[in-house]
């Protein structure tokens, strides 16, 4: 059946701030599992939606309980695809991630959007949706309870990252000074040593 996530916050900053920050937010003193960025493919579309697509390395390390069970040899290392539509006319921000390797251990999917609060256009409203299942026979109960732990976990760090980065963002550049920032400059961080696939095609799905 898995397990549901779900939660409303809202951002005392503009969304083009917000905007900006998410694309810089690695990295930062709280994303120490992120261990690289990628940008895959990105485009604008005739409507001026800007569509990205990147590939994310994370840290996967396993409870105590998990590392007895599984085999030794597991990768570590979690590769995880970031789907976004910026939508300029609208000021939101949809993202969808989802993992691309130990599917049948745990698979995360998350779909999280930011947008402008119409009411207070100095501030950002941001809801997130996760699922998470598991699909091992006996265990699927306890993978998706520490699933979940972590998922909420990363997330508070995930915030406290967007947060250092507004930071950063508004400590630098005078506030009437900043754009819609849509767009990174960057097509790869590595945030720590790893190597990461890469493709250069077209994406088939988009948030």
């Amino acid at each position: 059946m898995g397990r549901y996530f779900h939660s409303d916050i809202d951002i005392k900053s503009p969304w083009h701030q917000v905007l900006a920050a998410f694309w810089q937010r690695y990295p930062n003193p709280y994303s120490a599992h992120v261990l690289t960025e990628d940008v895959l493919y990105r485009e604008i579309t005739p409507n001026n939606l800007l569509l990205s697509r990147r590939l994310l390395t994370k840290t996967n390390r396993l409870p105590g309980w998990a590392e007895r069970v599984f085999p030794a040899h597991m990768a570590r290392a979690v590769y995880v695809l970031e789907d976004s539509i910026v939508d300029p006319h609208t000021h939101t921000l949809t993202i969808k991630t989802w993992n691309l390797n130990h599917n049948t251990l745990m698979t995360v999917v998350e779909r999280c959007v930011f947008e402008e609060d119409q009411s207070r256009p100095l501030w950002t409203k941001v809801r997130r949706e996760a699922w998470i299942s598991s699909a091992v026979y006996g265990l699927a109960r306890p993978i998706q309870e520490f699933g979940l732990a972590r998922f909420k976990s990363n997330q508070a760090k995930a915030m406290k990252g967007l947060e250092f980065a507004l930071s950063k963002i508004q400590a630098e550049v005078p506030a009437h000074l900043h754009g819609d920032q849509s767009e990174s400059s960057e097509k790869h961080k590595t945030l720590q040593p790893q190597a990461t696939p890469t493709s250069t095609q077209k994406p088939k799905q988009y948030v």
